[in-house]
């Protein structure tokens, strides 16, 4: 995984995903906070905007700037 800020992770919510109230999740990517004890991932698009999501919709996303080699 990559680590963005060395405690979140970089993941993008499956599109249709909803949050635990049943509510759809918007499109983007998103920082995984936590996983829960009750297996729900508290994930975050912003400060403001956070969501708690079966961990089966998100998908890591890879910064391209990791995957250029080096000069």
């Amino acid at each position: 995984m990559n680590v963005k800020n060395k405690s979140f992770y970089n993941f993008a919510i499956a599109p249709g995903t909803r949050d635990h109230k049943g509510f759809f999740v918007q499109d983007g990517t998103y920082d995984l906070v936590r996983v829960e004890n009750s297996g729900w991932a508290f994930v975050c698009l912003d400060n403001h905007t956070c969501y708690y999501v079966d961990p089966e919709n998100l998908a890591e996303v890879c910064d391209l700037e990791d995957q250029v080699p080096a000069s």
